[in-house]
């Protein structure tokens, strides 16, 4: 099947949380046209003072967040007992549903790399429980391209490889 372009999107340079420096690609302006993506930040960085003020605990519901790092560290905590850190390569995979509180709070590295996505969930999964899904690197398959591009296959499916999570039915 082929697809027409509907629109082109750019990110706005911003700061977030505690005063991340971020790059905002999608946010409230586009989530008419892109819903269940809600929001999308792009972060790069190899300066501490960009990030390192994290995001403090805040609230999250009827919502995922992906949070996918290819450099770097973030630890985590939740209002679940959750905690932990991910580093290069790793993915962190939290289902809000009914309601959540959490901290990301990167740690001072040479660069800091990832992307975080949030997702919005059908309206009969809104008040789900939350969950939370530590993907660690050695369990992330990824396909090198002909081209040479090296995919990661965090959900889903890509050709004939399975990701370790399908997101909140996982």
């Amino acid at each position: 099947m082929i697809r027409k372009i509907k629109s082109v999107v750019t990110g706005t340079i911003t700061t977030d949380g505690a005063g991340v420096k971020l790059l905002r690609v999608l946010d409230n302006s586009t989530t008419k046209d892109f819903d269940p993506f809600l929001m999308l930040d792009a972060f790069d960085s190899t300066q501490p003072s960009d990030y390192t003020k994290g995001f403090p605990f805040h609230p999250h519901r009827g919502i995922e967040t992906i949070t996918y790092l290819i450099e770097g560290k973030i630890e985590h905590k939740d209002s679940l007992g959750n905690e932990g850190v991910i580093s290069d390569g790793c993915c962190q995979w939290m289902t809000a549903g009914s309601g959540i509180m959490h901290q990301e709070m990167p740690i001072e590295s040479n660069h800091l790399l990832g992307v975080q996505l949030w997702l919005n969930l059908p309206a009969k999964d809104k008040m789900t429980k939350p969950q939370y899904h530590d993907l660690q690197a050695h369990k992330i398959p990824k396909i090198k391209e002909e081209d040479g591009t090296v995919v990661s296959v965090i959900a889903g499916h890509h050709k004939t490889i399975d990701g370790p999570t399908q997101g909140l039915i996982s």
